[in-house]
């Protein structure tokens, strides 16, 4: 998703353009934000702010203090403290944009109360962080057998290693309450490392895997969206969509998180649409409306002893229609407020490209069987003449 200076590498690693976060392109990792302060200085009397983001396998962003006051830039791999040991990880943001996504998600102020940043990560951290991240395949396969054979309900989604191979985090999804307790003695034994599990849902389970969207795209969830807003079958009533379940269901199982997005501008359209239960009363009968074009601010009604004849109307015809029957009042008909369609205009095949004859390709063919006929009949007449 990067340019080609600044993506990451084959194992994961970013290659690091040192644009500090004035990349026009913001795709270096996932949900990153764009540093538009990086090319910019502070005011005199004010002090640097030394949080730090740090981006860790897949989504998964912490907060750090860097009490040292190290150089560092967007993409660096740094190494920050853990519970037990240390950690590895990737800065994502550096300076005052730390302030505000700290404010953002409401969390402390007070740098002190996070877990520091030790240094830029050596070499020998970077290829045992690789080695790493290589076997956690391995280990969520081997561990989906070990829960399968102690007949526990529930789904390991990933694994994820510390990054100086002291813990290893599993993320699971389950419906009901699980008692992992054995689970954890199992994993232990076959790992031998310390085992943390971490309950997610089906959204963030998703997020944290990724993959493509229906649109082409890749996920909101592992890209930029960073909270799960609920979402209902009364978005997909209100933007005319069929409610279906394999359309409208995500890669969760659950409704897309984009029927949100453009739910309030179709709540603000509809503000002046009437509902489609009212009837209109006309001299020639009741009208029923069959079908509403947001977009377009226009509503289909029929009698309801003429269900084929369709008549297209205005929003703003209907609600005069329903304003005089409010006051007791029938209007002629539906055909006296409805929209005259134009004819549609023919068009007109243009040969723009050559394309003649579908057996243009044939002729040449033909002329070469003829020249062999003719070939053939000199050489008989030849044979006869001679004999």
């Amino acid at each position: 998703m990067g340019c080609a200076s600044c993506s990451t590498g084959k194992d994961g690693t970013p290659r690091g353009c040192k644009n500090n976060g004035t990349c026009g392109t913001d795709g270096c990792n996932k949900l990153t934000v764009f540093d538009w302060l990086g090319n910019m200085s502070l005011p005199a009397d004010m002090t640097p702010f030394y949080g730090v983001e740090v981006r860790f396998k897949n989504g998964r962003k912490e907060f750090f203090d860097n009490r040292d006051q190290l150089s560092l830039a967007i993409g660096d791999v740094v190494a920050t403290e853990a519970s037990p040991g240390h950690d590895i990880g990737i800065v994502t943001l550096t300076g005052e944009l730390v302030r505000v996504q700290i404010k953002r998600k409401k969390e402390s102020m007070n740098l002190e109360s996070y877990p520091k940043i030790y240094r830029k990560a050596s070499q020998k951290d970077i290829d045992l962080w690789q080695s790493l991240r290589q076997k956690e395949d391995e280990v969520q396969k081997r561990s989906r057998e070990i829960a399968m054979g102690l007949k526990l309900k529930m789904k390991i989604s990933d694994v994820e290693f510390q990054g100086d191979g002291s813990k290893a985090i599993f993320y699971y999804t389950a419906e009901e309450r699980v008692d992992f307790r054995q689970l954890i003695k199992e994993f232990a034994r076959a790992f031998s490392t310390r085992i943390e599990m971490k309950q997610v849902g089906f959204r963030q389970e998703a997020a944290r895997l990724g993959g493509i969207g229906s649109c082409g795209r890749e996920l909101c969830c592992s890209t930029w969206l960073t909270d799960f807003r609920s979402v209902n079958t009364g978005a997909a009533r209100y933007q005319q969509l069929s409610l279906n379940p394999q359309k409208l269901a995500g890669q969760c199982g659950k409704l897309k998180c984009c029927l949100n997005f453009e739910l309030d501008a179709y709540m603000e359209a509809l503000k002046v649409f009437p509902k489609m239960e009212v009837k209109l009363k006309t001299e020639k009968g009741i009208a029923l409306c069959q079908k509403i074009d947001i977009f377009k601010g226009l509503m289909w009604y029929c009698y309801d002893k003429e269900f084929m004849n369709w008549h297209e109307l205005p929003v703003a015809k209907v609600n005069e229609i329903i304003e005089a029957n409010k006051k007791g009042q029938k209007v002629e008909s539906l055909e006296a407020y409805a929209v005259e369609q134009a004819p549609k205009e023919q068009e007109i095949y243009n040969n723009v490209v050559g394309q003649d004859s579908l057996t243009r390709f044939d002729q040449p063919k033909r002329k070469k069987s003829r020249n062999k006929n003719r070939g053939a009949k000199n050489r008989r007449k030849n044979q006869n003449k001679n004999a």
